[in-house]
């Protein structure tokens, strides 16, 4: 066990040299290392946003589960109590400093899922997303391609557009909106463009949710657009055999379609060199087409 004092917290770090993939040889301590070192550019995009927790105390290999109650946490940590199903009250964590960010990382969460809106304006998005979900044998490629069909699709609705991978198999586009929008709207026209696209290319697009159609396909799932759904965060790690990143990328690497895969280390030098891809994400102000 280790004490630190930051940002005039103290904070105790436990089971530092507990290996979390093995695979890769990676530990408890290295996950610190990576959040401590990415914090600039990921806290921007999770600060005041409620979010999901996915914890892997054991490492990738053992026992995980998605956190949504807000618990046990430090007396400074920034809980939003907010109201749920059957007068049931909420309690989700919110990061908004590097300290908040370290003591989940102790915690062995792996993985930062926010909401797309803020505690600010709950369930009013700032943003949208489409998760693109390739059907086997479909990947990664075929993920791009569709990616760049629609960007050009929201170039057309005036819409500018952010590409990210998921860290797994497939990609995130996300559409900055700015101010807080209306969720149902912005989850209906996020259908009605997943639909769009679909009609256009429907031998390698699909938006229906159901699974048995989806071979060799790619589902736009916009269904990530409801107020209740979280997305996982630009730059967070991944529970996976190896330590990969949900990573901002340019669009000339997503028409390229290939090297879209990153570990940590790639994603601190890529930092180092570009900077936050997705800082546009935060500040950027669009207002969505009526459907």
């Amino acid at each position: 066990m280790s004490t630190i004092e930051l940002e005039g917290r103290r904070l105790r770090l436990t089971n530092l040299d507990k290996v979390l993939w093995p695979d890769a040889g990676r530990t408890k301590a290295w996950l610190i290392e990576y959040y401590t070192r990415v914090a600039p550019v990921l806290l921007p995009h999770i600060a005041g946003r409620p979010l999901t927790l996915r914890r892997f105390p054991d490492g990738v290999e053992g026992v995980s589960w998605h956190q949504n109650e807000c618990r046990g946490e430090p007396e400074w940590f920034h809980v939003l109590e907010t109201p749920g199903k059957a007068g049931r009250i909420l309690r989700f964590c919110v990061v908004d400093d590097l300290s908040s960010l370290i003591w989940v990382a102790n915690q062995g969460t792996l993985e930062l899922h926010p909401f797309q809106w803020s505690v600010r304006a709950p369930r009013r998005p700032t943003a949208l997303v489409f998760d693109l979900d390739p059907g086997p044998p479909a990947g990664l490629a075929e993920c791009a391609a569709v990616a760049v069909r629609l960007r050009d699709l929201l170039d057309e609705l005036g819409l500018v557009s952010f590409p990210k991978t998921s860290g797994s198999l497939g990609l995130h586009v996300h559409v900055p909106l700015g101010t807080p929008h209306d969720g149902e709207h912005a989850k209906r026209f996020a259908r009605a463009v997943a639909e769009a696209l679909a009609q256009a290319h429907p031998d390698t697009v699909i938006a229906e949710v159901d699974k048995s159609r989806r071979a060799g396909k790619v589902f736009i799932d916009w269904l990530q657009n409801d107020p209740t759904r979280q997305t996982v965060a630009p730059y967070s790690l991944r529970g996976l055999a190896w330590p990969t990143v949900a990573t901002p990328v340019t669009w000339d690497e997503v028409e390229r379609g290939e090297g879209l895969t990153f570990i940590g280390e790639d994603v601190v030098a890529r930092v180092e060199q570009l900077g936050d891809l997705f800082a546009d994400v935060e500040t950027l102000e669009q207002k969505l087409p009526d459907v």
